[in-house]
């Protein structure tokens, strides 16, 4: 499982019949402490997820076992809308509390 901030969309009109109805978001690779990692990942929205929000989503085989995306053909989904990260007793992250994760 990875911590992301979702930061875009992907729309595509023509794909594999199995995949439609999915909604498809860009989100942004992060560590715990709500820094980019640099890396980006295209992932199928199983918990409606929206602009900014931070996120855990996965990759691979754990992306098929939702019940939305079970037996289709996705290598990455989301799975959780983050509320809060806590580390040490320290929170790094609360959604009531930071609008955007990564902006400046």
């Amino acid at each position: 499982m990875q911590l992301g901030e979702v930061v875009g969309t992907l729309v595509s009109t023509r794909k594999d019949p199995k995949l439609v109805g999915l909604k498809f978001l860009v989100v942004k690779n992060l560590d715990a402490e709500m820094r980019a990692l640099g890396g980006y990942s295209v992932a199928v929205d199983t918990v409606g997820a929206g602009l900014g929000d931070v996120v855990l989503h996965v990759a691979g085989s754990s992306a098929r076992m939702t019940e939305l995306t079970n037996d289709r053909p996705c290598d990455a989904c989301i799975m959780a809308i983050v509320d809060a990260v806590e580390i040490d007793g320290r929170y790094t992250y609360e959604k009531a509390r930071d609008a955007s994760p990564t902006s400046p």
